[in-house]
């Protein structure tokens, strides 16, 4: 650069520079030498003095300002600034006024491999299933090297495992960790630690490393079915037979090398022997067989049962099935041991009845127990007070026979509830209950009787063997269930050559002719006595009469006309009373009279027999 008279000239650009480089990690003892600036205006003679400002000028860099030597003071670290821009000014010495225009430069620090490759989520974890084939994928390792990766070697990295072989094994460039060993066993081995090497320079000698752990779990897959140990696979149980149904009896297991859900264990009884009378269920916390009673168990009728049970995985992986049978049997026997118990009754209650005037002392009815236990002892009763604190009733305590007190009566109490307790001789503890309900019966009092209707007809033309009229009985006795009539002729009427007396068992009876043809010109009423007897207590009976007159009927049946309208009273009535009946019904006769002419005298005719009055008259309205 020259000075004119103009001023400032720039004739020529004597020194041109970009960038400047310095190496970090300077350990020299002498500060390192970074550059040197000049112009061609510098002749040599110490005219131009050189200036330097901007990143670090006079602390980190300086210049000689004669000669234009750049030096750094200080060691330099790359990762920390890896450059510095600064600004370079040529002036004259002796009148300080610039030569050059400034002008800008950068030092660059120039990288070496001081930085070695760190794996910052280190150390790690992860999981592979067991049984894996070759080549399955476990997780990815990731080192950075803080030295410039545009610059050589230095943060070239190359992954290699240091420790974990066979098992593993990691790609060089991607750290991709992958499984080496085929069929690995979580049985036999589940934690594996792997040590993967990260080393710089492309791993050459002189490159710096860095390691990192994996922490590698292999987890469970179902390959191994449950199994009971040689020890047990023979159960041998003793339960009471007094054990209650539903109750857990014993319990049994099968161990399974699996864990979680691939070791939860499904038990079944295998039909057979005791397939109907357990149960098998699974408690889910241990894995444990709860065998169940599912029927009352019985000493004396069955000491033992001999089952065998399936283990096998509620949740199969069809992958692992060709191992081996994916279950295993046990067998178990249970032995039902004697227990000392109550009696038992042979029924679950008793009902009895007994009528009212039944003397005291009769006996109306047992109940029995037995010892049902191997050495089956005696049993003694007795009843229970507070079922009949009024001591209605006694029990025999050797036969158990219930016998009356005293005279019971219906109309007071018509039911009596009593407890009868059975009681072990040999153990008196050892009790039991049962209910007996005594029904008191009324006794018969009255006779049955003819219920209506009392007279009936017969057509001229009836048929032999024709049912002419059905009749049932009545009983004023209080109703009770099953109450029974049956009807037949008396003895002294078994050779009536007219009608007969036909029993249906139902409690209804049937007349029936015994020849074909009558005439009411020979005779127009017929008397038909009936016994009547009932099934009550004591039984009775009773005779009534049933009338039939003779009317002319059409060819079906169908009443047209008697010759004669008749009245007919009820049988049984005393003399004296049908005295009194004749003289009521000539008064009113006489009224009738008195009341209206008539055209004509009528006829009346009445006929006495020792069972009815029967009036007749020739004039339809005389009777009216």
């Amino acid at each position: 650069m020259r000075n004119g008279a103009a001023g400032f000239q720039r004739v020529k650009r004597g020194w041109v520079w970009n960038q400047f480089f310095v190496l970090e990690e300077y350990m020299g003892s002498d500060p390192q030498y970074v550059g040197k600036l000049h112009t061609d205006l510098d002749g040599g003679h110490s005219a131009v003095k050189y200036t330097l400002s901007g990143d670090g000028a006079g602390s980190i860099f300086t210049i000689d300002q004669t000669t234009g030597d750049i030096h750094a003071l200080r060691s330099l670290d790359r990762e920390a600034k890896p450059y510095y821009t600064l600004r370079a000014q040529a002036v004259d010495i002796d009148t300080n006024r610039p030569l050059e225009p400034e002008s800008e430069f950068v030092i660059k620090v120039q990288d070496i491999n001081d930085n070695e490759p760190k794996f910052l989520e280190g150390p790690y974890t992860a999981t592979v299933p067991e049984m894996s084939p070759v080549g399955t994928y476990v997780t990815q390792v990731t080192a950075t090297d803080a030295d410039d990766p545009t610059y050589g070697n230095s943060a070239r990295v190359v992954y290699s495992i240091l420790h974990g072989q066979p098992y593993f094994s990691v790609d060089p460039k991607t750290g991709v960790i992958k499984t080496a060993l085929p069929n690995m066993d979580r049985e036999v081995k589940e934690q594996y630690q792997v040590l993967i090497q990260a080393k710089d320079m492309g791993g050459q000698l002189g490159g710096l490393a860095g390691t990192t752990t994996i922490n590698i779990s292999l987890s469970d897959v179902n390959d191994n079915p449950p199994r009971f140990s040689k020890s047990e696979c023979f159960f041998h149980l003793r339960v009471p037979e007094s054990s209650s149904v539903g109750s857990a009896v014993g319990r049994i297991k099968a161990h399974d090398l699996d864990v979680g859900r691939n070791a939860e264990v499904e038990y079944t009884i295998v039909p057979g022997d005791g397939g109907a009378m357990f149960g098998i269920t699974t408690n889910e916390h241990n894995q444990e067989g709860i065998i169940i009673l599912k029927r009352p168990l019985d000493y004396e009728s069955k000491k033992a049962y001999t089952f065998k049970v399936d283990a096998s995985n509620a949740h199969l992986d069809p992958r692992y099935q060709s191992f081996g049978a994916f279950k295993d049997t046990a067998t178990v026997k249970i032995n039902v041991l004697d227990v000392d118990e109550p009696p038992v009754f042979n029924k679950p209650s008793y009902v009895m009845d007994v009528y009212e005037d039944t003397p005291a002392g009769t006996i109306i009815g047992a109940v029995t127990a037995q010892d049902l236990d191997a050495s089956s002892g005696p049993v003694r009763y007795s009843i229970d007070w507070k079922s009949d604190m009024d001591s209605y009733f006694d029990i025999d305590p050797v036969e158990g026979t219930i016998s009356t007190n005293e005279l019971l009566d219906r109309e007071s109490i018509a039911r009596h509830n009593i407890s009868i307790v059975a009681t072990k001789l040999s153990n008196p503890v050892l009790t039991s209950r049962v209910a007996v309900t005594v029904n008191v019966l009324d006794i018969n009092e009255f006779p049955p009787e003819l219920a209506s209707p009392h007279e009936t007809f017969v057509c001229e033309n009836a048929k032999m063997g024709q049912v002419i009229q059905t009749f049932g009985a009545k009983d004023e006795d209080l109703p009770t269930a099953g109450q029974r009539f049956s009807f037949k002729s008396p003895k002294d009427d078994m050779k009536n050559k007219n009608f007969t007396i036909r029993d249906f068992g139902n409690n209804t009876a049937g007349i029936v002719t015994k020849r074909n043809g009558f005439r009411r010109r020979l005779q127009e009423i017929y008397f038909l006595p009936v016994v009547i007897d009932d099934n009550g207590y004591p039984p009775k009976s009773s005779t009534g009469t049933l009338t039939v007159r003779v009317c002319g009927c059409e060819s079906n049946g169908s009443l047209l006309t008697c010759s004669a309208e008749a009245i007919f009273l009820p049988v049984g009535l005393s003399t004296g009373a049908l005295v009194a009946i004749l003289l009521c019904i000539v008064i009113l006769l006489g009224e009738t009279s008195y009341c209206k002419t008539l055209s004509s005298t009528p006829q009346i005719h009445i006929l006495i027999t020792d069972r009815s009055i029967t009036f007749s008259s020739t004039s339809p309205n005389t009777l009216s």
